[in-house]
């Protein structure tokens, strides 16, 4: 649980709902040549890097290598394009379990998982379940309608009425419960705006004020005197559809889960006991911010979950726009303190849908999510459905590059605040540990830091400080490996680990020479718990700050 002065981030979110809906312990040192030996085999190590990580190292040395982590979403434009995608750095695969089929699910999440087999990626898969998506509408066509100016429209649940030619039918039949006549009916956030002009039975007629494209599945919201209409149908997070996709999503060996359209931190916890009985803890669980409901319950929502993502897009029909820019500030912010992985997304390169290259505007956006130090950005129609898939993660890549690099220029991370997370007194150690070993690492200005970790919690730790130097994190748990996917400034690998740690850094270091990613005169710094094996409840531990010299 978080400590008052982790809860003091989330001060300033009450007031932003308001306004949307309103308009070490020690640290023990020492200075130690290596002499690699021999003790583990080629076999065992051959492999244990990610190529794409690899191939940064050896073209851009440690400080060249990208924090920022990037997940695509798959679909129909880049599918035939993941080797692609996974040699331009994507991390994540994110399959969007709202559109397509079983059989092209799995297809993608089976190519995904050839590519770590076959040739050396370490790419994640998240599914996104659909949620209960309330107010959804649909023209019946496969292509964007134009809305024009004046025109009326009937929204209903119903089936076609000939008598109305200008029709969107609606997901839910108790859609316009409680909407009143003068009431504003928003498009996707404002692509188009209707003013509701007749109630007829459960049906709305509607006169467009503000035209624009209708597409297929937009989403309605509904304003009055400037607020949000909230109101609560009392349907599940998780409809029987949902479940039945996480079913399918185990079976194939998803590493994480995107829950769409979270009230509060029950919707996870439920879920989190459901994989907990499977066994299948290692399954992550994100919460998709996406709603005003969620940003009330926000603090509560990261705290249950094993991540978070920012949903912006579905934010967007909730929140006044100029909201947006400070609530994703926030939520980052809090996401870190609490040591939880956040991915911001959508829009973040829109128009590169069409277009080859991206809007300035739209580069500066990517950079803001990177100087906020969110941990991952995420491509949406951009790689799903756009024209540019492989040009579109190219920009995302170099322009979190590149504000990574200003950001150290600037010794932005001792701006950071830090607050103590652990109440319990080996948790406070390893985070003190962590916390002192990211500072020593920037003072000294050592080349890398390693840690040995089974579960990936110490390397967290060290990515909720966000030193300049990356950090690579040995596990000898694949589970492990995949889930420090997501964690800002990891570079995961795995291979077998002993408990003892001078094996398993002359183990580290011979791997690395192997790939030729250190060389002679490299300093490291090395954060190691001498028991790997220790059950994470354990009552005592045994860790330790080495800074080391290759030989």
């Amino acid at each position: 649980m978080a400590t008052s002065a982790a809860a003091a981030a989330a001060s300033t979110l009450p007031y932003l709902v308001a306004a949307a809906s309103s308009s070490a312990a020690a640290r023990r040192r020492g200075a130690h040549r290596i002499r690699a030996s021999s003790s583990a085999s080629s076999a065992a190590v051959e492999g244990a890097m990610d190529v794409v990580a690899e191939a940064e190292l050896r073209e851009k040395g440690f400080m060249g290598l990208r924090k920022t982590k990037l997940v695509c979403t798959v679909g129909p434009a880049c599918v035939g394009a993941l080797p692609a995608l996974a040699r331009g750095g994507m991390g994540v695969a994110r399959v969007n379990l709202c559109h397509g089929g079983r059989g092209w699910h799995r297809a993608v999440m089976r190519e995904v998982r050839r590519l770590n087999e076959e040739e050396g990626f370490c790419v994640s898969l998240m599914v996104d379940t659909e949620g209960s998506q309330l107010l959804v509408a649909d023209h019946g066509g496969a292509a964007s309608v134009k809305a024009e100016d004046g025109s009326e429209w009937l929204f209903t649940s119903k089936g076609t009425d000939e008598s109305h030619p200008f029709t969107m039918h609606v997901n839910f039949d108790k859609f316009s419960e409680d909407i009143l006549v003068g009431d504003e009916l928003v498009i996707d956030g404002g692509m188009a705006t209707f003013e509701v002009i007749e109630k007829v039975g459960n049906d709305l007629r509607c006169k467009c004020t503000d035209p624009g494209l209708l597409l297929p599945r937009a989403k309605l919201s509904f304003w009055r005197n400037g607020k949000l209409v909230e109101r609560n149908f009392g349907l599940p997070t998780l409809s029987a559809k949902d479940w039945a996709d996480i079913e399918f999503g185990i079976a194939e060996g998803v590493d994480c889960i995107a829950l769409s359209f979270v009230k509060d931190a029950n919707d996870i916890k439920y879920l989190k006991t459901y994989l907990s009985r499977k066994s299948l803890e290692h399954i992550k669980i994100f919460a998709k911010v996406e709603s005003l409901e969620s940003l009330k319950n926000l603090k509560d929502i990261i705290e249950a979950s094993d991540g978070v993502m920012v949903a912006r897009g579905d934010l967007g029909v909730q929140i006044p726009l100029e909201q947006i820019p400070a609530i994703q500030e926030a939520i980052v912010d809090l996401c870190r303190r609490l040591n939880k992985p956040v991915i911001v997304a959508s829009q973040l390169l829109e128009s590169m849908v069409e277009y080859p290259t991206p809007t300035r505007a739209e580069v500066a956006d990517v950079s803001e999510a990177v100087r906020q130090y969110a941990d991952a950005v995420m491509l949406s129609a951009e790689s799903a459905v756009g024209a540019y898939p492989q040009k579109a993660l190219a920009v995302l890549r170099a322009a979190s590059e590149r504000t990574e690099s200003w950001s150290r220029e600037e010794n932005m991370q001792k701006l950071l605040p830090q607050h103590q997370l652990a109440i319990a007194l080996p948790d406070r150690i390893s985070e003190q540990i962590c916390t002192s070993a990211a500072e020593m690492a920037n003072n000294l200005a050592v080349d890398a830091i390693f840690v040995y970790t089974k579960y990936g919690h110490m390397a967290s730790l060290l990515s909720r400080n966000r030193p300049n130097p990356p950090i690579f994190a040995f596990t000898d748990n694949a589970n492990s490996r995949k889930s420090m996917n997501l964690y800002w400034g990891v570079i995961p690998l795995q291979l077998p680990l002993s408990n003892n740690m001078e094996d398993n850094f002359n183990q580290t270091i011979k791997l690395m020479k192997s790939k030729g990613s250190v060389k002679s005169g490299d300093t490291v710094l090395v954060v190691a718990d001498s028991d790997l094996n220790r059950p994470r409840a354990a009552t005592s531990v045994f860790q330790s700050i080495q800074v080391r010299i290759v030989d």
